[in-house]
């Protein structure tokens, strides 16, 4: 045997401990049965990603922009500030009215506390002494009538000042006993309400200028995206000037024109498979939320809206307002289907492709994976149609396909339960059942 010839038999020795050192250990995968079911027959048309809520945010009032914290592309949150304007001068009279506020809440507490017992004990003791005043006054008159009736012991004039005297002090015990009542009763009823008018008119001027601070600041009115900034810092704004433009990506809207003869077979709630082209490795699903009852009286074509959840990578939306869609709508009869999960859906190819198992050959050996080519049909909940070399039972990998390989052995980690069917109510009773938009 040459020299030459040793070393080719060497190298091929060497062959298969070489691929096994380099195979892949097996890799745990979460594995779905392929089933059979009746689905209704789908149709794909073009649609367009549109933006579920959209919004020229504007302001209440005229004002000067003194902050402008975001930036177009940015994430808000509902109520997140957008834009301030200038408050100095209405701030210092928000500040003035709550304290003229404050001032009135005080007197409407004082008048519901009552009189203090000081008070209250200061009028008795005023009261007392004019009682022990109207008892001189009445003694010293008497003695004064005796010695006139007596005689020359007494004149007339002073019996007319001893008379008078007791008179004032009648009267001021008379005064001093209403007011030791009144300290006893405590303010009107109709003075505490008065006061409590005071403070609620009071507290109407602190709200509208707390209002008017609060239009002040521009603020957006749902989660989104800031698409178009319209001021600036230093800018003068007037009464409805847009601010910014924001569009709500969390859910959105996939709009497209079906043609007539396809529209009555869509119902709202039906499921909806939806592809990007500009994502080619992900399959979504939505529902149909309406079908817009005018059409296109040129193209005969009607408006078909499909709402669906996004998807985020990175904090950003996948599916952006303006992007092409195609949707495959269910629009034909029923007929019997082979079906997988959505995420079986190996994407990203030269054409879709499920990874199906196959059962190890003997009890030593692992499963392996082999990948089969499929064409996708319509969608039913999380389940999608398939055409392709599978049969009803086999197991596809579901949750760890992303990085399998032909031939790579897995540990089957947990079968995932497939949900039973939605019972669809027939066409009339859907009819009869779905509110009128």
């Amino acid at each position: 045997m040459s020299r030459r010839t040793g070393i080719w038999l060497g190298m091929l020795l060497c062959v298969p401990s070489l691929v096994i050192a380099q195979a892949p250990p097996p890799g745990p995968v979460v594995v779905a049965p392929v089933v059979q079911r009746e689905v209704r027959t789908g149709q794909t048309f073009v649609g367009t990603v549109m933006a579920e809520q959209r919004a020229i945010i504007g302001s209440a009032i005229d004002g000067r922009v003194v902050e402008f914290p975001v930036n177009e592309g940015d994430r808000v949150e509902a109520g997140q500030k957008l834009a301030q304007l200038l408050t100095d001068t209405i701030s210092l009279e928000l500040a003035a009215a709550k304290a003229e506020l404050k001032l009135r809440q005080e007197e409407l507490e004082e008048l519901k506390n009552g009189s203090r017992p000081e008070e209250i004990e200061q009028a008795r003791a005023q009261m007392e002494a004019a009682g022990v005043e109207v008892r001189l006054g009445e003694r010293r008159l008497e003695r004064i009538q005796r010695l006139y009736r007596q005689g020359n012991a007494a004149t007339e004039d002073q019996l007319d000042e001893a008379q008078a005297a007791a008179d004032n002090a009648r009267a001021l015990f008379q005064e001093r006993t209403a007011a030791y009542q009144l300290a006893l009763a405590g303010p009107r009823k109709e003075r505490i309400l008065q006061a409590e008018s005071r403070v609620a008119i009071q507290e109407a001027v602190v709200q509208r200028l707390e209002d008017q601070i609060a239009k002040h600041t521009v603020i957006a009115r749902f989660p989104g995206y800031v698409v178009a900034e319209r001021t600036e810092i230093g800018e003068w704004v007037s009464r409805g000037s847009p601010v910014a433009e924001i569009v709500g990506l969390d859910r959105v809207d996939v709009l497209a024109n079906v043609i007539e003869s396809h529209v009555p077979h869509i119902r709202p709630g039906s499921d909806a498979r939806v592809e990007v082209p500009a994502i080619p490795d992900r399959v979504f699903t939505g529902k149909v939320d309406l079908v817009i009852p005018e059409g296109d009286d040129r193209s005969r074509t009607f408006p078909v809206k499909v709402k669906l959840e996004n998807e985020f990578d990175d904090g950003k939306p996948l599916l952006n307002a303006g992007m092409l869609a195609r949707v495959t709508l269910p629009t034909g009869p029923m007929r019997n289907v082979t079906l997988v999960p959505k995420d079986a859906i190996v994407l990203g190819g030269p054409s879709p492709m499920v990874y199906v198992v196959d059962p190890p050959a003997s009890d030593e050996a692992p499963a392996t994976v082999r990948p089969v080519p499929v064409t996708l049909g319509v969608s039913s909940g999380p389940l999608v149609e398939v055409i392709g070399d599978l049969k009803t039972g086999e197991k596809v990998v579901a949750v760890g396909n992303e990085r399998l390989r032909p031939g790579q052995p897995v540990i089957i980690a947990r079968e995932m339960e497939i949900p039973e069917p939605e019972t669809r109510p027939s066409s009339a009773s859907a009819a009869q059942a779905s509110p009128s938009r």
